[in-house]
């Protein structure tokens, strides 16, 4: 199970993913890498926040960045979603089971009870 191996690589993961400016930028980084300034372009805020926004995804592990010059450029690292993809997969895998029980609990009563 992915929390046996402490809860905070995905809840790094999770809190990066929980605001909007960063999911765009990693479907933007989806696409290719980019820098600094061309994924800052689509919004609307000054460049420290938006770098804020770069390094939180970097802390977490779900970009990559390296520097040519003054030049920063960011990729995907796609490999660390796979945290999130597999709790969503086990979590989904619960509920699907729960769900089942249910569905059979619910046919037997409709059985007892015609």
């Amino acid at each position: 199970m992915i929390l046996s191996h402490g809860a905070e690589p995905i809840d790094g993961v999770f809190r990066a993913l929980s605001d909007p400016t960063r999911r765009r930028v990693l479907e933007r980084l989806s696409r290719g890498p980019a820098t600094v300034s061309d994924l800052a372009a689509p919004f609307d805020m000054a460049l420290p926040s938006f770098v804020q926004h770069l390094k939180i995804l970097e802390s977490c592990g779900l970009v990559r960045s390296s520097k040519v010059g003054r030049v920063r450029t960011y990729q995907l690292a796609a490999a660390r979603l796979q945290l999130a993809e597999d709790w969503l997969a086990q979590q989904r895998t619960l509920w699907e089971r729960r769900l089942d029980q249910l569905d059979h609990y619910l046919m037997a009563l409709k059985e007892k009870n015609t």
